[in-house]
């Protein structure tokens, strides 16, 4: 297993072509953080590694995840009668997403400055954004409190949607952002993040993403041509929130009270792990065992079983998804040195 690879070779030969394309036509990165982005990219400087850059904004988004997971593991912080999560820590937390958002705006940049963007870097900054996708959107539920759980699963979809878009059409059109702004009435923050969510989903990701691939298919520019081919990106997903749906539906109570946060982990590292494997889409091997916990809980077992099995499962993804990155770029790394050493040699 340790030196199992992921990559086929004819799937290593395809980076060798491989161009990144993607478009940004949210006025709010056009006319605000891409001047404020270029801006602070000249501070850098030449010898910043820009997977570095990445590789730290990553880890800031975890830090938050840790912080919020000290001071309100149950997502109760905002609710009445509760204990209060300090200020300092909310302060702490929105500078912290500040600085994560830039460096999130500048890592490409600092490659174009460098002239060192690689296929390898775009798939290291790919499979940390996939990671990190869950890690923010808990972070936020301890502002709002507890709502529906499934807003977490409509940002995965949206997620996903965005590279299916790209799998089949070949390029990247960027999602805009959202912001909120103030509650109206007597509705929750919590329940109008929660429609604010849902309707950019509906309203502006999935009606531009089936845009994009319709026009894609109106000037035959489409990337893969059968049904099947082109839905292949959504089976794993669809079945790992079909699977976690279950889960929630039926496991014991008080997972979910005491161990939402490890739920959503366990969730949002097999969602990392399918989303990176994009690159040679097939159906993920770690739902066989999310597949096999699911059929266990809904017999009916202890509690404490359940739980053992929940920590189990996310110990186990961290593990499978840290190997596989480990090794993809690994694999990557060698083949590029191998690549350029070659065409170096043959200009010579």
């Amino acid at each position: 297993m340790a030196g199992y690879e992921y990559v086929s070779p004819e799937q290593l030969a395809g980076f060798d072509k491989y161009k990144y394309s993607a478009v940004d036509i949210n006025p709010l990165s056009l006319y605000i953080m891409h001047p404020f982005w270029n801006t602070i990219v000249k501070v850098f400087s030449t010898w910043l590694v820009p997977n570095l850059i990445t590789f730290s904004g990553f880890l800031l988004v975890v830090f938050n995840f840790l912080l919020m997971a000290y001071f309100d593991p149950d997502f109760y912080a905002s609710a009445p009668g509760h204990k209060h999560v300090p200020d300092w820590v909310w302060i702490a937390a929105g500078i912290l997403s500040f600085i994560v958002y830039t460096l999130h705006g500048v890592d490409g940049k600092q490659a174009h400055k460098t002239n060192s963007s690689t296929p390898l870097g775009k798939l290291f900054d790919h499979g940390l954004d996939s990671w990190s996708c869950v890690y923010f959107v808990v972070t936020v539920y301890s502002i709002f409190g507890r709502g529906s759980t499934g807003m977490v699963w409509v940002v995965l979809f949206s997620f996903i949607l965005s590279h299916w878009e790209k799998y089949n059409v070949g390029i990247l059109f960027l999602p805009w952002r959202y912001d909120i702004k103030r509650f109206l009435f007597n509705s929750l923050y919590r329940d109008l993040f929660t429609a604010m969510i849902i309707g950019c989903a509906l309203c502006v990701t999935l009606p531009m993403s089936l845009l994009n691939f319709f026009g894609s298919y109106t000037n035959n520019t489409l990337k893969h041509n059968s049904v099947y081919e082109a839905m292949v990106p959504f089976f794993s997903p669809c079945l790992l929130f079909i699977l976690s749906t279950a889960w929630i539906l039926w496991l014991p109570s008080d997972i979910l009270e005491i161990h939402l946060r490890v739920f959503y982990f366990m969730v949002g590292t097999a969602f990392a792990n399918i989303t990176c494997q994009l690159i040679c889409p097939t159906l993920n091997w770690l739902l066989v065992p999310l597949f096999l916990v699911v059929l266990v809980v809904n017999s009916g077992i202890a509690s404490f079983i359940a739980n053992g099995l929940l920590y189990t499962l996310a110990a186990a993804f961290s593990v499978a998804h840290v190997h596989y990155g480990v090794r993809v770029l690994k694999q990557l790394s060698n083949h590029f040195q191998i690549y350029f050493s070659m065409k170096k040699k043959n200009s010579d």
